[in-house]
């Protein structure tokens, strides 16, 4: 009897164990083990992604910059061909492709997940997608995903608005917004304002027979969501103006930066050469993308935020503002020059033959770099010791934005360069003083300047002190832009030490030895000055800043001419052309926009 018991139990065991084992397996395939579920999902239902369309942009007068046009991503669910036969040429002859390129998606897209779904065809345009939408019953496996790709209306302001592309690996895992195929802004407003553009995906749970047609929704849509379309954006740009500017650079190498110095708003960014944004759309973007990458002259280099240039003569204005600041000198003070400044024996920064002796005003009118040595070497010599005097004059700069981003609202751009006194303490072994920075007092050296930095000088100058941050965007969908972007931001120098400046700055136009004569414009009183950068690499480049007019600025402009030669030659014409084009909305000086227009220093193919 007893015998009998234990063997019962023996046998009751076994069978709770096979029990337990069968449970927990089950646990593991309904519950752990998620494939499983795919699986049996897939066979009956299908999770239509819906797109967003994305958000559309505008330029400041609310003429469409950015578009949209209907097109269809071919996605595939690898998991949905095991054991189906399907026509493989006949599906490769309805996309246009051979089949080794049909493998090899296949093998990319199973390598991504068999059970997830993933682009197999990007960017197929409505007449395509319509014929193989006919087809697709044949096909299990495969169907449409519409979405919406870029059009760009005027083919203008590529550099400002960006550019689209597919995500990567790292984008997809830290953004569960996005998955493999998904497109997202890689440069420009598109990427600056990717989450206001973006929208919200949608998403369709269908029922599918075995041919993988569509039999309506699940559970009568209960659990669908509509797509939320992007927010429209305004932005500061005057496409006009803009329009203008690339004309006027083109077969030029390098950039335009002009602002509203009352807002900060970016009236046009222009950066030579440029390209047609179309080129990045659709089927053929990889294959333009890297012809654009590998063109010598870089036209996807945004020169506009990124270049970094000497600014030349330029900087003579800020020094000047510098030295009235800490008392150096007044507007009336006067130097001699006899053709350039000499310093330690044998050394000598030269400049050009002019009337002598000058003070701030006609060395602005001149662009005299005598005086501007002079007062540099003065106010070195106003503090005990070059590291603090070298300090002071770095933190001048720095209020004017030099040395630092601007903090506008792109995500790429460049603070340029300007050396702590740190970095020549290590250079000269702690042995150095004005002269041997002597350059910085035109304008050259170490010192490095983005263009819109340039523009944004220009502005506070106009403003007599002040800016606010530049920025390319307006308003989103009706409301209220970054605050920050509101927010008056004071340089060092006190107002009543910018006027002597503008005075020079008006005399660089209208005064008998104005470097910049020949392009002032009728009844508009602009104030200026030009820069010449030299090249160790070749010719010199043309430089030139100004604001108009002078009460009440509406624009104030930098331009930037590659081996352009002198200020007054490429940049300053080009400079006040757009500005005469802003404000008056014609050209008065015809033959002088013809040799602009017809002017060539670089091939642009």
């Amino acid at each position: 009897m007893i015998k009998y018991n234990y063997r019962n139990k023996i046998i009751l065991s076994i069978f709770i164990t096979i029990a337990i084992i069968f449970i927990v397996k089950l646990f593991y395939i309904q519950v752990i083990n998620k494939n499983y579920k795919f699986s049996a999902n897939n066979n009956v239902l299908r999770y239509d992604v819906q797109q967003a369309v994305r958000g559309l942009i505008y330029d400041r007068n609310n003429r469409l910059i950015v578009a949209n046009v209907p097109a269809y991503d071919l996605m595939i669910i690898p998991r949905e061909l095991i054991n189906k036969t399907i026509d493989t040429l006949y599906l490769c002859n309805l996309l246009n492709i051979s089949k080794d390129e049909y493998l090899k998606k296949y093998q990319l897209a199973s390598n991504y997940s068999k059970y997830k779904e993933s682009v197999f065809i990007k960017h197929l345009n409505l007449k395509n997608a319509t014929t193989l939408s006919e087809k697709l019953f044949q096909f299990p496996g495969f169907y449409l995903r519409k979405l919406t790709m870029r059009n760009y209306p005027t083919n203008i302001a590529t550099h400002v608005i960006g550019y689209l592309g597919e995500v990567n690996t790292n984008k997809t895992i830290n953004d569960k917004y996005y998955v493999k195929g998904d497109l997202s802004g890689i440069s420009g407003i598109e990427a600056a304002y990717e989450q206001e553009l973006r929208g919200i995906k949608g998403m369709s749970i269908k029922l599918v027979d075995v041919h993988n047609r569509d039999q309506g929704k699940f559970q009568n849509g209960k659990f669908d969501s509509l797509s939320i379309a992007g927010k429209n954006l305004v932005s500061t740009i005057d496409i006009n103006l803009q329009e203008y500017g690339e004309k006027l650079m083109k077969n030029k190498v390098g950039a335009i930066a002009a602002i509203e110095p009352s807002s900060g708003e970016i009236l046009s960014l222009v950066s030579s050469p440029t390209y047609n944004p179309n080129l990045l759309v659709g089927r053929n973007r990889s294959k333009n993308y890297n012809t654009l990458l590998t063109n010598r002259n870089k036209p996807l280099f945004n020169r506009a935020l990124q270049g970094t240039y000497p600014p030349g003569s330029i900087f003579k204005l800020i020094n000047g503002l510098i030295v009235l600041q800490e008392n150096i000198v007044n507007e009336k003070n006067n130097f001699h020059c006899n053709e350039g400044y000499s310093y330690d024996f044998n050394k000598k920064v030269s400049c050009h033959p002019h009337k002598s002796p000058v003070n701030l005003e006609s060395s602005i009118e001149i662009s005299c770099n005598t005086y501007f040595c002079h007062t540099f070497e003065k106010y070195f010599k106003k503090f005990p010791n070059t590291i603090t005097a070298y300090n002071n004059w770095y933190s001048h700069l720095n209020s004017f934005g030099i040395g630092r981003y601007l903090n506008n609202d792109f995500i790429h751009g460049s603070p340029g360069k300007l050396p702590s006194s740190k970095y020549y303490n290590s250079l000269y072994r702690g042995s150095w003083n004005a002269n041997t920075i002597i350059s910085m007092a035109i304008g050259q050296g170490e010192l490095l300047l983005t263009p819109l930095q340039m523009a944004n000088i220009t502005a506070i100058i106009a403003n007599k002190g002040y800016y606010y941050t530049p920025h390319i965007i307006k308003t989103i969908s009706g409301s209220q832009i970054d605050s920050s972007f509101l927010k008056k931001r004071f340089c060092s120098i006190d107002k009543k030490y910018f006027e002597p400046i503008i005075d020079g700055m008006e005399k660089v136009l209208t005064g008998n030895e104005g470097t910049a004569v020949n392009s002032q414009i009728d009844s508009i009183v602009v104030c200026g000055k030009t820069g010449t950068a030299q090249n160790p690499h070749g010719e010199d480049h043309s430089i030139f800043i100004a604001f108009a007019p002078r009460k009440n600025p509406k624009i104030a402009i930098a331009v930037y001419v590659e081996n352009g030669g002198w200020g007054a030659t490429w940049a300053a014409p080009i400079a006040t052309l757009m500005i005469e084009k802003y404000l008056k909305n014609k050209i008065s000086n015809i033959s002088q926009e013809n040799f602009i227009l017809n002017g060539i220093l670089s091939s642009e193919k």
